[in-house]
């Protein structure tokens, strides 16, 4: 009988940065495009995890026209405010994105002053649009600058967030929709509708340090191992003589900005009575205007979710929502 060769794969996928993110908000670099001149994201409070019951609709299901249970995360999500409008454009040399101009409202709201000053230009807001127009073929991307109202979701937070929400079609028509929209409040249902799928990113939940077993799921050695079990058998050769990278160490585990793809949503809805458990929310309370997202998403209760229009979209072919169930039983 030939030696038989040992499997050993590397333990914990190399795919992932795993450093401590610097900020609990999120930042999205990657957004797609779209032909309609509307904000391809928004973002929401992550109030905590229920179940419904549903009738399947994908026609490509064993489960086609049954009733299912599914699992559902509760995201409140009251309006945002755009307070400011970036345009930007490719610089020559390094071939990247640069600011070119920043047109700032004029209404802005109190708690704002909490989180930053914004910057007194000397144009008035008409002028500064009708100077930025003509310049329009320098841009490559138009966005917003928007801020959350938290103080209208169950939380003690009284400072906004601050985010970038890139704004779709034409140039020219992104732009003159970004001042359209420029001092007013948007609502989740301005942007989608129950049905669509969507990019969830968030700033996942920390863990502080943590060992090569629960970092990266190595195997627990036998009894008689010296030196140790919860280790590596082996950090390396000789020559180098370093360890390199690729072996599994102890250190920083959670807090990492994280996207999950195509999450659906399911509900968008007013009535939080109608989602909120009897008791509430663990460590959030009770909710508002919400959605009702497929599955889990990254991070736990109060974090900040973006949401964007899906970078990998599936084809899917499923027809509209029938939602049966929605339970509000108390949560411990």
């Amino acid at each position: 009988m030939g030696h038989r060769k040992k499997h050993a794969p590397h333990r914990g996928s190399l795919g992932y940065r795993r450093k401590k993110a610097s900020r609990h908000t999120s930042r999205i670099r990657t957004w797609t495009s779209s032909a309609e001149s509307r904000l391809l994201g928004f973002a929401g409070y992550k109030a905590g995890m229920t179940h419904i019951a549903l009738i399947n609709t994908d026609r490509r299901s064993p489960y086609y026209k049954q009733e299912q249970f599914v699992p559902v995360t509760v995201i409140e999500t009251p309006p945002i405010v755009i307070f400011g409008v970036r345009t930007y454009r490719r610089d020559p040399v390094t071939n990247q994105e640069q600011v070119k101009t920043q047109i700032w409202g004029e209404k802005l709201e109190k708690d704002l002053g909490l989180r930053l000053q914004v910057p007194k230009g000397k144009l008035n807001l008409k002028q500064a649009i009708k100077l930025e127009k003509d310049s329009l073929n320098e841009v490559t991307a138009v966005r917003v600058i928007a801020h959350t109202l938290p103080r209208q979701a169950g939380l003690s937070q009284k400072k906004p967030d601050i985010l970038e929400i890139k704004v779709g079609g034409t140039i020219s028509e992104a732009f003159n929709y970004a001042t359209e929209i420029l001092d007013k409040k948007i609502s989740l249902d301005d942007v989608y509708k129950a049905s669509d799928f969507v990019d969830v990113n968030a700033t996942t939940k920390g863990k502080g340090f943590a060992g090569p077993v629960k970092r990266h799921g190595i195997k627990i050695l036998p009894r008689k191992t010296r030196k140790g079990r919860r280790v590596v058998g082996c950090i390396g050769p000789w020559h180098p003589a370093r360890v390199m990278w690729t072996v599994p160490r102890a250190g920083q585990l959670g807090n990492f900005t994280r996207t999950e793809f195509n999450k659906q949503i399911l509900k968008i809805g007013e009535d939080g009575e109608e989602v909120t458990p009897s008791n509430g929310f663990k460590r959030y309370g009770r909710v508002s205007r919400h959605c009702l997202v497929r599955g889990s998403v990254p991070g736990p209760a109060k974090r900040l979710i973006r949401i964007r229009d899906p970078i990998r979209p599936k084809p899917v072919d499923i027809e509209d929502l029938q939602i049966t169930y929605i339970s509000t039983a108390a949560k411990n």
